[in-house]
């Protein structure tokens, strides 16, 4: 589960005395706690893997606003980390194989964005982890 390596790092960065790692674990964990009590219930696995994704793409959207800092090292340290909490997305190479039984169905479709549903519906039919725009440029290159 993704709290129990969160609170793992955690641990691991306060006996390390790591200052970047400590503080964005503590943000990370932090967030996933107040929203198990905004719904006065735990979270999926699910639920924390979203909220430390939109982690990364705030300090993405930070980092593409300001030039070369430190604070812009800093920030990457903590994007790379963070990132290394999340589940192994499908790369697109990954994505071609898996949809190859899908080809027929995809480029029968009449737009883009109905063969994208079409991809998107079965890749969450398996469980697959994957980026959006990764899928979307998949199927651009699928389809005549």
């Amino acid at each position: 589960m993704i709290k129990d390596d969160l609170r793992n790092r955690l641990t691991q960065a306060m006996k390390d005395k790591d200052t970047v790692a400590k503080d964005v674990l503590r943000v990370a964990l932090g967030e996933i706690q107040t929203a198990e009590a905004r719904t006065n219930r735990p979270l999926s696995d699910e639920e924390a893997v979203a909220i430390v994704r939109k982690l990364v793409k705030s300090n993405e959207e930070t980092l593409s606003l300001g030039g070369e800092s430190a604070y812009a090292a800093t920030l990457r340290v903590e994007i790379a980390l963070l990132q290394s909490l999340l589940p192994k997305t499908l790369s697109v190479a990954d994505l071609v194989a898996a949809l190859a039984s899908q080809t027929d169905a995809i480029k029968a479709a009449k737009s883009d964005g109905q063969a994208t549903g079409i991809a998107m519906k079965y890749l969450k039919s398996t469980g697959a982890t994957f980026d959006g725009n990764d899928v979307a440029s998949t199927v651009k290159q699928m389809r005549p």
